[in-house]
């Protein structure tokens, strides 16, 4: 191989953990060390020199927060890395016209419109509002400072949405994701197995969809048929029904009947999930409220159709946009598996001892309703009945909802086995406990400390099987955020980031290097949950 100087161009919009990110990965793929170039004026250097023997196309595929790489010398080709070609697809499609001309622009030949803001939707993860959702690029550039290649396997065992999933896809890996919500299973298999599917196939699909819908809509004679929603279990018609007006139902009825009939699998897939988007702001639930809340809505404000219509296509947009860019590169193959984290090894035993990369972002300790949230698309989905959302949702991590007879059984096992965790989680557990139980707290105040409890035990076991699961010296990544209570008057930080990083260590990871991120404030509906600061725990499995 020949050695040469190559010359690359940083994102100019990224944060300092990004950047940290960007040279963290270019040294992984170079195997070099960059040299910083800075322009006069300017208070960080977005030009790097690299002396290397990896080639300026390999790193413009793969390559994360890097716009351009480029040879030396003024007639050397420059390069517009894969990534940003990806992100500007997304842009041009959500700007430009109809969805039929993106074969027509993409993919880019020539001029490449390079994008001046952050893109985190582009491709399929474009699809569904979902919380706590973590950006695309920081798994990207994790598996290239990881080493992934076509040969890599990455699990995220609480996968949520897909995005690990879907760029360890991207990169050729295959990849393992659980979840014990059915509709993030649904979701992430909706995003992963599109990626494989020829543009044309799902251009047709949607133009056949959107002509069978639309004759119905215009006929209005089967309206009264309600061939979907007769059919779900008794207890979910009666919650829809306090959830939804009538005519609404009404609407909806023929165009889930009509997505069941999509032969494509992906497409029927991608079809549900465009559904279950529009379905909270068609409900009587609140717009932006995490909890199911009622909000009286006039149904007739509502042209369903349209508007799950408008939802797909505006999804389709971003989905195409980057099949047509993709330009026929093959995808690897994603297992979306609906599962307990605790109990993963057991779930997967053919991993056992073969997963090379783990990144996941667990949920916060007591800080979402995951489950309730989805209460509306769980049901008219057909994907979890009504009666047993309860009993699934007192088996998530992070839960925070609890009878005191669960509360009290989750105490005695934190008594039980208290002594397996660190010193530091004991200590918050034990005094957000006494403090609560001292004061005039209400009752979620004085479920908290059996809550963190069982989420700490929880996690507990979930870097047990992780430990299980993954190659001696395999990298494991984990994001999360921290929060706060107020136990007894006082103010009470839990540290979730310190305090997991120890438990990883206690179970026999090494911890590498905690890097603390900077969070975009969310543009979505679960925006007043977001948390200002996470922090990147990347553990090491020790041999």
């Amino acid at each position: 191989m020949t050695i040469q100087g190559l010359f690359l161009e940083m994102k100019p919009y990224i944060q300092p953990f990004e950047r940290l990110l960007a040279l963290q990965e270019l040294r992984a793929l170079a195997d070099s060390e960059p040299i910083a170039l800075p322009k006069v004026g300017q208070d960080e250097a977005t030009l790097y020199e690299i002396i290397t023997e990896v080639s300026p196309e390999f790193l413009a595929s793969r390559l994360t927060y890097w716009e351009t790489v480029r040879g030396d010398g003024a007639i050397a080709p420059r390069f517009i890395t894969q990534q940003v070609r990806y992100e500007a697809a997304s842009d041009a499609a959500r700007n430009g016209g109809w969805i039929e001309a993106l074969p027509e622009t993409l993919p880019f030949n020539g001029h490449v419109p390079l994008p001046r803001r952050r893109t985190l939707r582009y491709g399929s993860h474009g699809i569904h509002e979902y919380r706590g959702k973590f950006f695309p690029q920081l798994v990207r550039s994790l598996l290239n400072i990881a080493g992934a290649n076509e040969e890599t396997v990455v699990l995220d065992p609480m996968c949520g949405s897909g995005t690990t999933l879907v760029e360890a896809s991207i990169l050729g890996c295959t990849s393992f994701g659980l979840d014990m919500n059915p509709l993030s299973v649904l979701m992430s298999q909706a995003k992963t197995e599109i990626l494989a599917v020829a543009p044309v196939v799902v251009l047709n699909e949607y133009k056949q969809l959107e002509i069978d819908v639309l004759k119905v809509a215009r006929k209005g004679a089967l309206l009264n048929q309600l061939a979907w929603l007769d059919n779900l279990p008794a207890r979910d018609r009666e919650y829809l029904a306090l959830w939804f007006a009538p005519e609404l139902l009404t609407h909806l009825d023929p165009i889930m009947t009509r997505i069941q009939q999509t032969d494509q699998p992906a497409c029927r897939k991608l079809f549900l999930i465009a559904l279950s988007n529009i379905l909270r702001g068609i409900s009587w639930q609140k717009d932006d409220d995490l909890r199911v809340r009622k909000q009286e809505k006039q149904a007739s404000n509502f042209d369903v159709t349209r508007l799950f219509l408008d939802e797909l296509e505006s999804s389709l947009k971003s989905v195409l946009s980057f099949l047509f860019e993709k330009n026929g590169r093959t995808v690897g193959k994603a297992q979306v598996i609906a599962g307990d984290a605790c109990c993963a090894a057991e779930t997967l035993p053919d991993q056992v001892g073969s997963v090379d990369v783990v990144i996941t972002s667990p949920p916060y300790a007591t800080a979402l309703p995951y489950l309730d949230t989805d209460r509306l698309s769980l049901c008219y989905l057909n994907l979890l009945s009504r009666p047993e959302h309860r009993s699934r949702d007192y088996h998530m991590i992070g839960n925070r909802e609890i009878t005191e007879r669960y509360r009290q059984s989750y105490l005695d096992t934190y008594r039980s086995e208290k002594s397996t965790l660190p010193e530091d989680i004991v200590t918050v557990i034990d005094r957000i406990h006494t403090l609560n139980e001292n004061g005039d707290v209400g009752f979620r105040r004085r479920n908290l400390s059996a809550l963190l409890a069982k989420y700490f035990l929880d996690m507990r076991r979930v870097f047990e099987n992780l430990h299980t699961l993954v190659r001696p010296g395999s990298s494991v990544y984990v994001v999360i955020g921290n929060n706060h209570t107020i136990a007894g008057g006082e103010r009470v930080d839990i540290e979730t980031d310190t305090l997991l990083a120890q438990l990883g260590q206690n179970v026999g990871f090494a911890l590498e290097e905690a890097i603390s991120m900077e969070m975009l404030v969310s543009r979505d509906i679960f925006k007043k949950n977001a948390s200002s600061a996470e922090t990147i725990l990347n553990f090491r499995h020790q041999s």
